[in-house]
Formats: structure tokens, sequence, C-alpha cells
């Protein structure tokens, strides 16, 4: 019995390291290598009407002016419910904690953190103002890629 016991905290372990460990490690290190802009749309579970409008407006942006990129890869678009356990480091590194906007523009292994979330407020009821905006700061660090 406790060798099946020992067998079995073993078996456990190995497929923790597999499936959390340092295969997700190894390309999140790849991810961050390759130059490429994540725009990141940090959110609650109770969103208000101006939140849903940054998520939609950013995707309408994203869909209109740079479908390409985002099908190449060069620009990724994740939305983030910062409530959710699995999203709690990434939450503290961009120090959001509800809904933010954020460019992280990746050169060279190196991460340059935008934040975009003033503007998002200000703008987010405004579809036309947004993507107008949004459309132009992303063409900005496109070419400093």
């Amino acid at each position: 019995m406790k060798n099946l016991s020992i067998l079995s905290a073993i078996i456990v372990s190995l497929f923790l390291f597999s499936c959390t460990g340092n295969a997700q490690n190894k390309t999140a290190t790849k991810q961050a290598k390759e130059d490429s802009i994540e725009v990141i749309d940090f959110h609650s579970t109770n969103r208000c009407m101006t939140c849903k409008a940054i998520e939609a407006n950013t995707k309408y942006t994203l869909d209109t002016y740079f479908a390409n990129e985002v099908k190449t890869g060069k620009i990724v678009f994740k939305i983030v419910n910062v409530d959710k356990k699995e999203n709690e480091q990434m939450a503290e590194k961009f120090e959001a904690s509800g809904t933010a906007l954020f460019l992280n523009v990746i050169k060279e292994g190196k991460e340059n953190h935008i934040d975009l979330t003033n503007f998002a407020f200000m703008k987010g009821n405004d579809k036309e103002a947004f993507s107008s905006e949004l459309k132009e700061t992303l063409k900005i660090q496109l070419k400093s890629l």
C-alpha cells in the first residue's frame, strides 16, 4: 500500500511538472523573444458599459486596421479577467486591479508597458475617436519594432 502511495505521488508530480512547469515556460520565453505587440484588455468580472465598449472598440480597431498583423502574430489581443486566480500574476505585473488597457511592446526580448487606460476611459464610448487614436498609437509602435 505504501508503494502505491509513493508511485501515485511520483506520477502526479511528473504530470504537474510536464503540464505546468518547463514546457509552458519555454513557450513563454520563445514568444517573448519575438518582436511583437500584445494589446491587453484587463477587466473584472462585473463590467460597466464603458468597460465593454473598450473591449469592443479595441477588437474593432484590430480587426479593421491590423487584421494581417493579428493573423501573423505581430499583434496579439488578450482579454484578461483580473478576478480569476490564473490571471493574478499578469495583473500584478501590469498593476491592473480592474479595467485597464495596455500595450506590451516586446522588442529584442524586452518588454515596454504602455498604459492606455486613461485614454480608453476618456474615448471608450466614442468608437471613431477611440479607434483613430488606438490605430495611430499601434502604427507608431509597429514602426519601432
